[in-house]
């Protein structure tokens, strides 16, 4: 077993997620249960996973948990873009967000790899 708190694509993608919900604090009230929701949902599934797969007995069902992570993680790109297309966040931010969710990304493949 893992100890999850001590994985850095962990700490970064806990980070992250804490990014989203301040963000989606300045989305529009009719959002709230639309993409801010689901915005937020993913953004929580992505440390979430990696936190549940890191109890598991075995490095293929670690590894399968984080690739859910990076599937969240494709699912919060997306939204992020639909966000932006929607006039919710500007470019700047949206750039930012995408930046650190593709290192998380590109982080957890990497150590999925080294478990199969």
């Amino acid at each position: 077993m893992h100890q999850f708190k001590e994985l850095l694509i962990w700490k970064k993608s806990r980070m992250f997620c804490s990014k989203i919900y301040s963000i989606t604090s300045t989305f529009p009230s009719e959002e709230k249960f639309g993409i801010t929701n689901q915005l937020r949902r993913a953004s929580v599934s992505i440390p979430s996973n990696i936190a549940e797969g890191s109890s598991r007995n075995s490095n293929r069902d670690f590894a399968r948990f984080l690739e859910i992570a990076i599937g969240s993680a494709y699912e919060v790109e997306t939204q992020l873009l639909i966000s932006s297309d929607l006039g919710f966040i500007n470019d700047e931010i949206t750039s930012e967000l995408i930046h650190m969710l593709e290192e998380i990304t590109k982080m957890t493949s990497r150590f999925r790899a080294t478990l199969l």
